[in-house]
């Protein structure tokens, strides 16, 4: 054992997007993931609710997988699988309700089992368990949406028991949110609030509909972590595989912006106008690009 000083190093963002149906969970997600990694050709999304996220297909051309019942968590796995190993940067699951309380979902699984109820829960828990770990080991980008319904409870007035709405719950395991960076909670006007947020970027925010620069923000915090090399800085560069997203790492990450002569080359290998040469090195100098 060792003791060692506390660093945030790069990560992945985590998030959860809760809302009544219509809210807008599907649309906010498409936006927050462009805004993640500036190209809906790298964003995937798995889809449980009939297709529907292909409704807003007029954003780009991001993909879609559809999976139906039974919403088992090993489908909810393979399906994950399917989009890493096609090289997204984001995921999107649209929704992980099902996989909780859809046909053939945990709770369906549970009550068909035969034999004590209790004992059958740790039999079905470890695979809901395997689901969330394999969303927290990704090396994606997550986004889930999760259907809510409104939570009731009851207070004593004037002598008589009467449910008052104290706010939305997830259709989910319960504390299911403890697994997000940051978890927002759509209103019936597609208005977000945050509940929860480890990057301290959106909770002392009032509510605001959720766009691309609010996943640009996410990316910022994301790739921001300490103890970057020079290295780390160039294969930011050379990871561009268009202008526009060369760009975006230019305007939101200002610590690139000291290798103008590394810029500079990626842009020409971009256009074509220089070949792509491994191993390529740059000194640091004043930015020439805007």
């Amino acid at each position: 054992m060792k003791l060692k000083i506390a660093k945030r190093n790069q990560t992945k963002m985590r998030v959860a997007i809760q809302g009544a149906s219509g809210s807008g969970k599907t649309f906010s997600s498409l936006l927050l993931a462009y805004g993640l990694c500036s190209d809906y050709s790298r964003v995937a999304v798995i889809d449980t609710e009939e297709r529907s996220s292909e409704l807003y297909s007029h954003l780009g051309e991001y993909k879609v997988l559809s999976i139906n019942a039974p919403f088992t968590p090993e489908a909810y796995i393979e399906a994950i699988e399917v989009c890493e190993n096609e090289r997204m940067d984001v995921i999107i699951i649209d929704s992980l309700s099902h996989e909780w309380e859809g046909l053939g979902g945990v709770l369906d699984i549970h009550a068909n089992m035969l034999g004590n109820s209790f004992t059958n829960w740790s039999k079905v828990l470890p695979r809901h368990n395997a689901l969330v770990q394999k969303m927290l080991n990704s090396n994606c980008h997550i986004i889930v949406t999760l259907r809510s319904k409104h939570e009731y409870v009851l207070t004593d007035r004037n002598g008589k028991s009467v449910a008052e709405k104290v706010g939305m719950k997830a259709v989910q395991k319960d504390g299911i949110e403890y697994d997000f960076t940051v978890l927002f909670e759509l209103d019936g006007q597609h208005y977000a609030k945050c509940t929860k947020d480890r990057t301290q970027i959106f909770s002392t925010l009032i509510p605001y509909r959720l766009n691309e620069n609010s996943g640009q923000e996410m990316k910022r915090w994301c790739i921001e972590g300490e103890g970057k090399s020079e290295a780390d800085y160039i294969k930011l560069i050379r990871d561009c595989t268009t202008l526009d997203e060369l760009k975006h790492l230019y305007d939101v990450y200002p610590e690139v912006r000291d290798y103008a002569l590394e810029f500079d080359y990626r842009v020409a290998v971009i256009k074509g106008e220089m070949p792509e040469l491994s191993n390529k090195g740059f000194i640091p100098n004043k930015p020439t690009i805007r």
